[in-house]
């Protein structure tokens, strides 16, 4: 029930905004033309029924996860890093939008004077579903058996020692310390034949 007020401000708002009432219609057709197929896009095993009392059936679908973390880096830039099991959500108005089994995990990465650490945030893994592997430029964080799965490639600002790491997961929370690779300064002589 629309009140006198919604009324007046309707007529004036086409009135006053033309443009505005056909740019809401265009992107409410291009929002449902998005979610028209989305049950298809979700994997088979994020997608369940269940039971009511009253016996009817209801198909539920998630969890769906999707978000960003914004952080001002040490260059006074801003740092987004998203996180979620939803990919290529900025197509989602051009209608391409794929639903993941894994999750991306919130992370965090903090550049010491002689290290990095990353901080990622896995709720609900045990600590025996966790596979790490780290190499010079980069981290990957993974949770495959269990529910949730996760799974995040970290690329990291300088290049580190990846035998240096070492890990502590307490209350789903990860953290990984790598020392940063050190660059001599003499450099490394070469033999000459």
């Amino acid at each position: 029930m629309s009140s006198p007020f919604d009324e007046w401000f309707s007529k004036r708002r086409k009135a006053w905004f033309p443009d505005v009432d056909e740019m809401m219609r265009d992107m409410d057709k291009m929002m449902q033309e998005a979610f028209k197929n989305f049950e298809k896009q979700v994997p088979k095993n994020l997608v369940k029924e269940r039971k009511l009392d009253d016996g009817s059936t209801v198909r539920e679908m998630g969890p769906i996860v999707y978000g960003y973390s914004v952080k001002i880096g040490p260059d006074g830039k801003p740092q987004v890093r998203k996180f979620g099991n939803i990919d290529a959500f900025p197509n989602l108005l051009g209608g391409g939008l794929s639903v993941k089994e894994e999750r991306e995990p919130l992370i965090d990465v903090i550049k010491g004077s002689d290290d990095i650490r990353v901080v990622a945030e896995l709720p609900g893994v045990n600590k025996d579903d966790l596979h790490l592997t780290a190499d010079e430029k980069s981290v990957t964080i993974e949770s495959t058996t269990g529910e949730p799965r996760y799974r995040k490639v970290v690329e990291l600002p300088e290049q580190v020692d990846p035998k240096s790491a070492k890990s502590t997961y307490k209350n789903g929370v990860l953290e990984i310390a790598l020392n940063l690779r050190r660059k001599s300064d003499s450099g490394v002589p070469i033999k000459i034949d």
